[in-house]
């Protein structure tokens, strides 16, 4: 039984894992790479399994760096059903033509300058007709329903609370006369999140593949989300500007949409305020959300109940229209315009930056993860000018950011969903994160759990079985008995680990962000102190 890591290794874009036994082959998600220039050329690679020998594919969810290379699979001859749950499935039905006619649009304006230059042009990945073929695949499912999909194969899609549909994968094989049980997470979400239901507890698996966006921090400030927000308007409304925020279409642009309604409700947003959703896949994402009550959690289902819609503004206006989206451009301030891609790298929202950059009364706020080498990052990393569109344009305008908005599990999050296992799985192997915050996430679990933690290469394949023999664990070196000048990183590294812990403890006691600050400040000088002695 083996496993192959064809995406999202070492990396949070391209998630693509293929499992394989003798009698079948299978994929789990097959996503869009995304980040810098050397990543995102992947995506016009020929496959590194051959479409047609796969006989089927689970989806976790439909964001794109999960799904957006499915209508290329398919277009080089994948024509197996593609298991997701029934909301993913509305979903991608709008997320993937989209992310086609992005594409092409791109392509077509790239091909432009290269026509005048002479230069050999360029083709999409996929175009819409592609996309909108792959669709036709989609084989949906309820959750927690056992499913056998192949004949020593069963599945089943439990909700990972990401966004809508999202599900934690558990693949049950049997090979010869053994059952082996292989769960994959897909991108966990944070507990208490609004809208939708916290991840399900997974009880046992004998291997987990296990995502690590965040597996080096904590989500800041989570319950006062809503005050940070209104703090943002009222000092962009103040300066006279356009409040700019870049956001994923499916979740994060319905938790913006979600905190509106909640200020509002509150009496404390200027119902003046112009809100403007600026992207058709956001719009058309936002109206599934509307319509899929069902998976809503406790909370957004009383206010339901109570009349109020939680994602309905009075003040709130769509554009639909290129021509719409134009006219924002115009916009001086007193504004806010929700737009796409939320990691700057495509779509309306680049206008938005062109016309506001360079603007020191506009505020651009982040609100979810910005991955290396796109154009998000490296404007909330403080780069002075940025070329959109073949144009400099200055950055003045305010960036900020609210971390408290990632629909990812954090450190804390991630560990306690852990701890819930009953039977805990022979190896971790952790996918869908920078290498840093998988080494931090590895030392934990390793420490914590005494589970061997295995930290794939792209196109690692792994023989599941052998593993533990096979690939080298996160084991610590072994400490020195006598502590002295040369070996005091040991117990550095031994008390942050220890502090770790104990934080993990405290964050399922509900510490206040006040005291949970406090520690995390005194752990880390700590630890600075005990590396820099002589």
């Amino acid at each position: 039984m083996k496993i192959r890591f064809l995406g999202a290794a070492k990396t949070v874009t391209g998630s693509f894992f293929v499992m394989e036994t003798d009698q079948v082959r299978f994929g789990i998600d097959c996503g869009l790479f995304q980040g810098s220039k050397q990543l995102k050329e992947r995506n016009y690679k020929d496959f590194d399994v051959k479409p047609n020998s796969l006989d089927f594919l689970i989806l976790t969810h439909a964001h794109i760096d999960h799904s957006g290379l499915i209508p290329k699979l398919c277009r080089l001859g994948f024509s197996g059903p593609i298991y997701c749950n029934f909301a993913t499935a509305q979903l991608c039905s709008v997320l993937l033509p989209d992310s086609a006619y992005i594409q092409e649009s791109e392509v077509e304006r790239k091909n432009e300058k290269l026509g005048r230059a002479g230069q050999i042009l360029l083709e999409p990945i996929y175009n819409v007709e592609d996309a909108i073929d792959s669709l036709k695949q989609l084989h949906p499912l309820n959750y927690d329903d056992i499913v056998r999909v192949a004949p020593n194969v069963e599945m089943r899609l439990r909700d990972a609370g990401h966004i809508l549909g999202s599900s934690i994968v558990e693949v049950w094989i049997e090979e010869n006369a053994q059952k082996t049980k292989v769960v994959f997470t897909g991108d966990l979400g944070q507990a208490n999140q609004p809208i939708i239901k916290d991840p399900t507890i997974i009880e046992s698996a004998d291997y987990l593949v296990m995502e690590s966006t965040y597996g080096d921090r904590f989500h800041k400030d989570v319950i006062n989300r809503a005050e940070q927000f209104k703090k943002v308007i009222e000092e962009t409304m103040r300066k006279g500007g356009n409040l700019v925020i870049p956001a994923f279409a499916v979740e994060r642009t319905q938790d913006i949409l979600y905190d509106l309604n909640l200020l509002y409700s509150r009496g404390e947003l200027d119902p003046g305020i112009q809100i403007y959703i600026d992207s058709p896949l956001a719009i058309a994402a936002t109206e599934i959300f509307r319509k899929n009550t069902d998976y809503y959690d406790e909370e957004s289902s009383r206010s339901l109940k109570e009349g109020n819609h939680p994602l309905e503004l009075p003040n709130l206006k769509y554009a639909h229209s290129q021509d719409e989206s134009m006219e924002l451009n115009k916009v001086m301030g007193n504004t806010i315009i929700i737009s796409a891609s939320g990691m700057c790298d495509a779509g309306r929202i680049k206008h938005h930056l062109k016309y506001n950059l360079w603007r020191p009364q506009s505020t651009v706020l982040f609100v979810g993860y910005q991955a290396q080498g796109t154009l998000g990052r490296r404007i909330l990393d403080g780069e002075k000018a940025v070329t959109i569109h073949g144009e400099k344009v200055a950055v003045k305008a305010d960036i900020r950011q609210i971390g408290a908005y990632s629909a990812h599990a954090d450190q804390g999050s991630l560990i306690s969903w852990l701890k819930k296992f009953n039977q805990l799985p022979r190896s971790v192997f952790l996918v869908h994160g920078e290498e840093e915050a998988q080494q931090t996430l590895a030392n934990i679990i390793q420490t914590e759990f005494k589970v061997p933690v295995v930290i794939p290469n792209w196109l690692d394949e792994i023989d599941l079985k052998s593993c533990s023999q096979e690939i080298k664990s996160y084991e610590r070196e072994e400490k020195p008995e006598i502590i002295d000048g040369k070996n005091l990183s040991f117990l550095a590294e031994d008390l942050y680990l220890t502090v770790r812990k104990q934080l993990n403890d405290f964050y399922e006691k509900s510490l206040s962000q006040n005291e949970l600050d406090a520690f995390i400040k005194i752990a880390k000088e700590i630890e600075t102190t005990l590396h820099n002695i002589d």
